[in-house]
């Protein structure tokens, strides 16, 4: 993390060790790698729920288990040591989780309608 060690020992107050410091760019690439990693996911879970046939809540289901293992892989990524990496623990659980959504149900949709109903 870059800023602790830029600290002068005479400037360092108690309650500086508290405060975690993130580089900016690099807290912006790991945001963007969760969002293209979720869409990624979801449109490929999408694909798979509508070509195992999967319909009304089943589907929804099958979607939040995705995201669930998709959280749980993104963790492990970070070696679950999540604070290192971002500034909270909502950043791999709900990140772009509703933009994937949108993603699932067009795929799913479409994957559906081509092997089910064509």
């Amino acid at each position: 993390m870059a800023g602790h060690d830029d600290l002068v020992a005479s400037d360092k107050k108690s309650s500086d060790a508290d405060i975690p410091t993130f580089h900016a760019e690099n807290l912006q690439n790991n945001i963007k790698i969760i969002y293209y990693s979720r869409t990624f996911l979801s449109i490929i879970g999408g694909v798979i729920a509508g070509i195992l046939g999967f319909t009304s809540l089943t589907g929804f289901v099958f979607y939040f288990l995705v995201m669930a293992i998709t959280s749980l892989g993104l963790a492990a990524k970070a070696k679950f040591s999540i604070h290192a990496y971002f500034d909270s623990w909502n950043r791999i659980i709900l990140d772009g989780f509703l933009g994937g959504l949108m993603s699932f149900v067009l795929f799913w949709t479409f994957a559906y309608d081509i092997v089910h109903i064509f």
